[in-house]
This record gives C-alpha cells, sequence and structure tokens, in this order.
C-alpha cells in the first residue's frame, strides 16, 4: 500500500459504506484508463474515470464518473445540469475533492460534488476506480457506485448513447 494520506481517506471512507472493498496499489502509475485497464487486468471500458468540470454559472464541482473507453459530451452534461460547464484545471480539482488529477476517486471528496455516472458502466459486473493516487484503484460493481456517490445515471458519452 502507497502510504497516502489521500489514499487512507479512500480505505476509510471504502471501509464506512461496508461491502469488503479495499485499495489495490498498482506496480506503475496509471494515469490513463488504458494504464488502468493493463494494470489491473480489465476492458478500459470498465474503469471508472473521474472527470471534474466547473459549472459555469454555479462555479459548482461537477464530477462525472466515466467509462474509461468513452469521451464525455460537455453539451449533454450541460443539458443535464441546466448550466454550461467547462473543464476544471489542477488547482479547482484538488480545492473541491482533496485529490490531485490522476488519483481522483468518486468517493470521499473534501466537499459534496453533483455526481453524474455514465450510463455504460452499467452493464460491467466489476469495474475499477481510481483511490486517490495515481497508483491505486479499487473494484466495485456498478450498484456499488450510484450507493456510494448517491450520483446520478445518465448519458454522457460523445456519440449516439442510448
Amino acid at each position: 500500500m502507497i502510504p497516502n494520506a489521500s489514499v487512507q481517506r479512500v480505505q476509510d471512507a471504502l471501509a464506512a459504506v461496508g461491502g469488503g472493498h479495499s485499495v489495490v496499489a498498482l506496480q506503475q502509475p496509471a494515469r490513463t484508463a488504458a494504464e488502468a485497464a493493463r494494470a489491473v487486468g480489465c476492458r478500459v471500458e470498465q474503469i471508472a474515470k473521474s472527470l471534474v468540470f466547473r459549472g459555469a454559472q454555479s462555479q459548482r464541482a461537477v464530477l462525472v464518473v466515466a467509462s474509461g473507453a468513452n469521451r464525455v459530451d460537455e453539451l449533454k452534461v450541460a443539458g443535464l445540469l441546466a448550466e454550461p460547464i467547462a473543464r476544471a484545471d489542477a488547482d479547482f480539482v484538488r480545492a473541491k475533492t482533496g485529490y490531485a488529477i490522476g488519483g481522483v476517486p468518486p468517493i470521499a471528496h473534501t466537499e459534496p460534488l453533483t455526481i453524474l455516472i455514465d450510463e455504460d458502466l452499467m452493464q460491467w459486473p466489476e469495474i475499477w476506480a481510481a483511490a486517490g493516487h495515481p497508483n491505486t484503484v479499487f473494484k466495485l460493481t456498478p450498484d456499488d457506485l450510484v450507493r456510494m456517490t448517491g450520483g446520478r445515471v445518465a448519458p454522457v458519452r460523445t456519440g449516439g448513447g442510448r
């Protein structure tokens, strides 16, 4: 395990929600969905990547947990939120989530976030998410993700969607 306060915060949050989830330390960084998928031996579609956006008017942090294979359609997300969005910079991400880009988990943030979950993640029996550091992940089910985050499942990928 990587001795890191951010990773410990995720492990503590996982323990608090129950279900036996635990943080896994990887031998190499997994800053991209493809790197994470190779490291854990799953399909890139099973990686739950966390992307943080900023509400244009409200300045609220919006976390989109997307399938690793998908590009997020910012216009779709803006429509779901009834507010234009923009990509958040590294300082905004750290201030709102408590984590650096590349290790943002879907849980245990420093403040409440608006969370949208890519509907494409719901088809997999198990998925993997970042755990507070680019070298850490944890395994969960899509239903666990919804339960842990309180996020709304929605079509967020570019293209046709379902």
